[in-house]
C-alpha cells in the first residue's frame, strides 16, 4: 500500500509551535507525507508576542498548486489551517479544486478567534471569507469562538450546558453542510474535549482537564487528528486519540515551560502517540 499524503496549506512560523511547525512533524510521525503550501511566513505566531514580521505569501499559492497539477501530484487529505487574510481563503479553495481528486477529503481548521475575539490583524468580515471556505470541506475543526462567529451565534465562557454545545454545532454543520470536530468543549471543571457531528450525530471525546493554556494545542489536535484518521481510525477514535495526545502534550510542558506562547512539548508526547496508531 503506498504512503498516504496530506497537503497542509498553513503559515510557517519560525517560532512558537503552531500551524506547519506542527502539523509538518505530528503528521509525518503519523507515518504520512505531509506535504506543504505557506500562506505566509512570521516571525512568530501573532499570539503574545508583538512586533512579529509577516510576509504575504499569497501570490506564491496558485503557481505551486499549478506545478503540481502540471506534475500530477494530488494527495489523501488537504488540510487548511492560519491564513494571511480573506483573500487567501479563495485562492486556498481555487488550489484545493485544482489538486484534488474524487478520493480526496478536505478538512478545515478556521484559525482566526479564540477567547471570544479575532485574533490580530484580522478585519471583521474575516468569518465570512472562512465561512466560504468551511463550506468545500468535509470535516471542519473549529473552537467554541470560531463557531460562533461562522454562525453568528452568542459566544458564552466556559463551562457550556449541552444545550448551548448542541446547538452551535448543529447550527455549524447546517451552514457548512461538513461534518464538525468542535474544540473546547466543557461542562465542568473535570473534563474537557471535543463535540463531533458526523452525519447529524452528536458524540463527545473528552479528557480529564488540565488547568493550563498554551498556543497552539487546536494545530496539536487537528494534526494528530488527521494522523488518526489516515491510519483508518473513526472520526470518533481520531477525536479521542487526539484529546488525549493534546492533554499529554501539555502535561508534559507545564512544569518545564511555563510560557503559554511558546507552544507545547507535542514532541515528548508522540512516543505515546505511536503506541495508540500501532
Amino acid at each position: 500500500m503506498s504512503q498516504k499524503r496530506v497537503v497542509a496549506i498553513h503559515d510557517i512560523s519560525c517560532f512558537g509551535k503552531c500551524s506547519l511547525t506542527v502539523a509538518l512533524p505530528i503528521i509525518s510521525a503519523c507515518g504520512a507525507e505531509c506535504s506543504v503550501i505557506p500562506t505566509a511566513v512570521l516571525s512568530t505566531h501573532t499570539g503574545g508576542f508583538s512586533g512579529y514580521t509577516f510576509r504575504d505569501l499569497t501570490e506564491d499559492i496558485l503557481p505551486v498548486a499549478s506545478h503540481w497539477r502540471k506534475e500530477g501530484i494530488t494527495a489523501d487529505i488537504f488540510y487548511s489551517g492560519y491564513l494571511g487574510s480573506k483573500g487567501q481563503a479563495e485562492i486556498v479553495k481555487r488550489t484545493v479544486e485544482m489538486l484534488k481528486t474524487q478520493q480526496s477529503m478536505v478538512i478545515v481548521d478556521p484559525a482566526m478567534a479564540d477567547f471570544g475575539r479575532l485574533y490580530k490583524g484580522f478585519e471583521d468580515d474575516f468569518p465570512l471569507a472562512m465561512l466560504s471556505l468551511c463550506q468545500t470541506a468535509d470535516i471542519i475543526v473549529p473552537n467554541i469562538t470560531e463557531a460562533a462567529m461562522l454562525t453568528g451565534m452568542e459566544y458564552l465562557e466556559p463551562p457550556y450546558s449541552e444545550e448551548y454545545i448542541e446547538k452551535l454545532i448543529r447550527r455549524t454543520h447546517e451552514l457548512t453542510g461538513a461534518d464538525v470536530v468542535l474544540t473546547g468543549v466543557c461542562f465542568d471543571d473535570r473534563r474537557i474535549g471535543a463535540a463531533i457531528c458526523e452525519k447529524g450525530e452528536i458524540r463527545y471525546a473528552l479528557t480529564r482537564r488540565v488547568d493550563a493554556i498554551y498556543h497552539g494545542t487546536g494545530d496539536v489536535f487537528a494534526s494528530a487528528m488527521i494522523g488518526a484518521i489516515l491510519n483508518d481510525r473513526s472520526l470518533q477514535a481520531a477525536v479521542q486519540i487526539a484529546v488525549n495526545f493534546t492533554r499529554e502534550s501539555i502535561e508534559k510542558t507545564i512544569d518545564e515551560n511555563p510560557e503559554r506562547e511558546y507552544g507545547v512539548n507535542f514532541e515528548s508526547a508522540l512516543p505515546e502517540l505511536f503506541k495508540v496508531l500501532e
